[in-house]
């Protein structure tokens, strides 16, 4: 087998064309357009695909270098936290509780649905739950983090596989369902966004003409943004000191959140980047390239060994993933415009990670309309609260199976 080890300039470069290949597909293919799904995952997905038939048919692998992917998550969520203001804040404090207790709540039922199948399929009860939260609202890092748990102590001999395999497939799951189930919600009951006119907080919506991006915007937004990550670092330095690990993004997040409510009312003069296209610009494409990373990068081949038993797990995973969005998340949240699109990102929370629910309600926005709450509020739990939550509920489970 040949291995073709690309560095990350060449990484990136491949990405772009990822990129520029999923907007291709999205304007050639109505279902893609119509459905609101995300440039990057259709192009990504494909792109695995292509790759994955090279290293069928000829032995050949190509190796990504994937420092940047991760750089480029940093420089997303900080542009969340700077579209971030405290009376946005302030308006999603009932609505982000109810979003979390929904949330927390789902975790136990994403698991009770991975060990009930395990069980019908005569699989050990604990590929289940790692076929559960573990990998589907986990992701990749808490996937790997607990597979040697689940070897040691469990003896699934195979756990980093199948974790992995979970929360791949549950990546491209995921960033598939979440806009056409944000359109069945907002056509069938008629829906409207409240802030017809406001700036969307990633992206910009579509058709729009006289959109003012400027040299002065643009260095403002590089400004403020480098500014809010060395201050998110630092956070982060700060928190481990107390025995608190914040991943970078998310301390990064915070750091946003900081800046864009305080440093606007001393530097009064300096134009803050919030609500700017150019900011929305950026943040726009720091998802599509980490997202249009991730998903080209997958090795498909190491997943044939898994079998239909995983398939048909994920399969009863989206299914009542999307009849609680539905019937749950959608009605607590108010069953209004900001619920459809907070759907639309939950659906990708549960399956996937915080980027692809964001990338969701991205596409949803930029074809309906801006949900600044929306923004706010999901990351806030997918990103923080909700890890947390998954590593309790997770050894309850545990402990149970014990």
């Amino acid at each position: 087998m040949s291995i073709f080890q690309l560095d990350v300039r060449q990484t990136i470069i491949v990405a772009i064309l990822v990129l520029y290949l999923g907007k291709y597909l999205t304007k050639q293919i109505s279902f893609l357009r119509n459905f609101n799904i995300p440039d990057a995952v259709s192009g990504g997905v494909l792109a695995s695909l292509i790759f994955g038939i090279f290293y069928a048919v000829f032995k050949f692998q190509i190796e990504f270098a994937l420092y940047a992917r991760d750089a480029f998550l940093i420089i997303f969520f900080t542009t969340i936290g700077i579209s971030s203001k405290l009376k946005t804040l302030l308006k999603g404090g009932k609505p982000l509780l109810i979003l979390l207790v929904t949330a927390v709540s789902y975790l136990f039922i994403q698991n009770l649905t991975g060990v009930g199948m395990a069980a019908l399929m005569g699989l050990d009860l604990p590929i289940g739950l790692l076929s559960g939260s573990v990998a589907l609202s986990g992701g990749h890092g808490t996937a790997i983090a607990w597979s040697p748990i689940f070897m040691n102590n469990y003896g699934i001999a195979n756990a980093s596989e199948i974790g992995i395999a979970s929360a791949t497939f549950g990546l491209v799951l995921g960033g598939i369902i979440g806009g056409p189930t944000a359109k069945f919600l907002i056509i069938r009951n008629r829906l409207r966004p409240n802030y017809q006119e406001q700036e969307l907080a990633i992206g910009i919506k579509h058709n729009r003409r006289n959109v003012k991006i400027d040299y002065n915007t643009m260095l403002n937004s590089f400004l403020v943004i480098a500014a809010a990550i060395g201050l998110g670092l630092q956070i982060n330095v700060l928190a481990t000191l107390i025995g608190l690990k914040l991943p970078d993004f998310v301390a990064c997040l915070l750091a946003g959140i900081i800046l864009t409510n305080i440093m606007p009312l001393i530097l009064k003069r300096f134009p803050w980047p919030t609500e700017t296209p150019s900011l929305a610009l950026i943040s726009d494409l720091a998802l599509g390239l980490f997202l249009a990373m991730s998903l080209m990068s997958l090795q498909l081949w190491t997943l044939a060994d898994m079998g239909g038993a995983i398939a048909f797990l994920l399969l009863a995973q989206l299914l009542i993933s999307t009849l609680y969005t539905i019937f749950i998340v959608f009605p607590v949240m108010g069953k209004n415009y900001n619920a459809a699109v907070i759907s639309a990102g939950y659906s990708g929370l549960t399956l996937g990670a915080t980027p692809t629910a964001i990338a969701n309600m991205t596409a949803v926005t930029e074809q309906f309309g801006a949900s600044p709450q929306a923004f706010i509020i999901l990351p806030l739990v997918g990103a923080f609260f909700i890890d947390i939550a998954n590593s309790f509920v997770i050894q309850k489970f545990l402990n149970f199976m014990s």
